[in-house]
């Protein structure tokens, strides 16, 4: 996907695999606004629950995603409340669909959303990450809604070490759940050319360092550098790798 306003254009891709999985409970889509160019909104749920309960929770993201995207005008509407409705319905969808199933769906959410201006606002719940990369630097991450995330940053457990922690897949929020899921909007103000958003879920950024995804997200047009992850992702998990999906989108100058 590319989408071109004021001298700037939106390069994207995304991609997804089921990993070492017999199902696949990531969901991801980058969806370009109609009606304005420059302005785009990327989402990915990795859904949990079940068999089929994981797929319905992440396809509920995706469908509140499109649904209010669909009706977005970006002159009038204020993008950071718009990913906190996509947070709040998804979630009431989500719990709405385990009364009439008999398994518990839950979803983590990494959405993004960039404006014409070129400011970008960031949302996420459970331990799919959004980053953010000036050229190959990493500027900023999502922080975990996850218990090891919390000995993290109590200085209880490094960040290796909670790589590897055995209760890693441990969320403290996400959608679906019987509290309410976190709200914090993070909001980048402008993205320059050259600068990268990734979002991404676990079963991908596990295998990585900030700078390895850095280095690649830099190299390589978005396309091919979602190839690469996933590749390199799926040799280091040798064998026992989670569902993997991303979503990946950089601003590149127009050359007149």
């Amino acid at each position: 996907m590319t989408s071109t306003s004021n001298g700037h254009r939106l390069a994207a891709a995304t991609g997804i695999h089921r990993g070492d999985r017999a199902y696949q409970q990531d969901q991801v889509e980058i969806i370009p606004h109609t009606r304005v160019p420059g302005c785009a909104m990327g989402v990915l749920a990795d859904g949990m629950g079940g068999k089929s309960g994981g797929r319905k929770a992440a396809d509920q993201v995706i469908l509140t995603a499109q649904q209010l995207f669909e009706r977005y005008v970006p002159s009038r509407d204020d993008p950071g409340e718009t990913l906190k409705q996509l947070v709040l319905e998804a979630h009431l969808m989500i719990k709405l669909t385990a009364i009439t199933s008999e398994e518990e769906p839950h979803s983590t959410l990494a959405a993004f959303l960039i404006s014409p201006s070129r400011e970008c606002q960031i949302v996420h719940a459970g331990d799919s990450r959004v980053y953010f990369f000036r050229g190959a630097e990493m500027v900023t991450r999502t922080s975990d809604h996850s218990y090891v995330q919390r000995l993290v940053n109590e200085g209880r457990l490094s960040e290796e070490e909670a790589n590897s922690h055995p209760q890693s897949n441990l969320l403290t929020g996400c959608l679906g759940g019987v509290q309410d899921p976190p709200l914090a909007v993070t909001n980048i103000e402008r993205l320059e050319p050259g600068d990268s958003v990734l979002a991404c879920s676990d079963g991908l950024w596990h295998y990585f360092t900030p700078k390895e995804l850095g280095a690649i997200v830099d190299a390589l047009p978005p396309r091919e550098a979602s190839e690469m992850l996933i590749d390199k992702a799926r040799q280091r998990a040798r064998g026992g790798g989670d569902n993997l999906s991303l979503a990946l989108v950089r601003v590149e100058a127009l050359t007149r």
